[in-house]
């Protein structure tokens, strides 16, 4: 059973936007021939593709067909290069669009050459997602991203995996702030009362080592904020707003953080997942990545 690439792309369209009358706007037909394309598509399909949340949610089946939808326009546009098509006078080459999920502290760390390769090539548009490196694997499942920063090593299944490099991270906090919560007499018993901060409701770094290191003594969880931005995040602990895991990339090196103990430290191993289409796009970015990785000093062996 062959699916309308017409079809398709407007299902990719409408997950890309968000909302039916966003992806007609971007497609610049209207939202009554988008949702009768869909419901022709799910008709073929024999089966639900989204939910119409804000934004619309694809089921299951909606992942499958999404994947589909990106690989048929990522090596479309690929062919149409190969065979110079579009190399006229009048006429832009089309460029791949890519999607990949990075997590927060890579971006903020170790990214960056990444962005100054993509600025120096012109094959394809990369939109980067900021996503937790806990669970982007489950947007390389969905279609949404064909590569991702992650912690998991088993490659999701249609994509290959790599190992890049650890991050680690060190229990860290301004001299203030040791003074007053964390003065060395009894360590374990001071991390039970001093705040912390963590990135997100997710972060699970600070009390994986509250657990290591206090274990059953602690009666309730100390105060605990909340900083949703790398850099952000570091400024909050040397503005004494609590202690952090602060990734090595990323500490000041300024005198402005103390490390708390030197046995207080979290390995983060890192992969690159990406599909394993062929796709020269996708080679570029996956050899970007890389090689911002070992820049970095991430990579080693494993």
């Amino acid at each position: 059973m062959d699916f309308s690439t017409e079809q398709l792309q407007t299902f990719k369209a409408v997950i890309d936007a968000g909302t039916l009358e966003r992806a007609a706007g971007h497609l610049n037909i209207t939202p009554s021939a988008v949702s009768q394309r869909l419901k022709a598509l799910e008709k073929r399909a024999g089966s639900v593709l989204f939910i119409r949340s804000r934004p619309i949610r694809t089921t299951g089946s909606g992942d499958v067909l999404l994947r589909l939808a990106r690989e048929i326009q990522m090596l479309s546009t690929e062919a149409h290069r190969s065979l110079g098509l579009d190399a006229t006078p009048d006429r832009v080459p089309r460029r791949t669009e890519l999607s990949i999920a990075v997590n927060a502290d890579s971006l903020a760390g170790w990214f960056a050459p990444v962005l100054g390769g993509l600025a120096a090539q012109d094959v394809m548009d990369c939109e980067i997602l900021r996503h937790d490196e806990s669970h982007s694997t489950a947007l390389l499942r969905s279609g949404q991203v064909m590569g991702a920063v992650t912690t998991k090593s088993n490659p999701v299944q249609g994509c290959s995996s790599v190992y890049l490099g650890t991050m680690r991270y060190r229990a860290m906090a301004s001299a203030d702030f040791m003074d007053r919560w964390l003065p060395g007499v009894d360590p374990g018993a001071e991390l039970a009362f001093a705040p912390m901060v963590s990135f997100d409701r997710t972060d699970d770094l600070q009390r994986a080592l509250l657990r290591k290191v206090v274990g059953k003594r602690i009666a309730e969880a100390p105060a605990e904020h909340f900083v949703p931005d790398s850099r952000m995040y570091v400024a909050a602990v040397v503005a004494s707003l609590g202690w952090g895991m602060i990734p090595e990339v990323q500490d000041p090196r300024d005198g402005s953080l103390v490390c708390i103990n030197e046995a207080w430290t979290s390995d983060v191993a890192l992969y690159w997942q990406r599909w394993k289409v062929p796709s020269v796009a996708l080679d570029l970015l996956t050899g970007l990545v890389l090689d911002a990785a070992g820049a970095a000093g991430l990579r080693q062996e494993f």
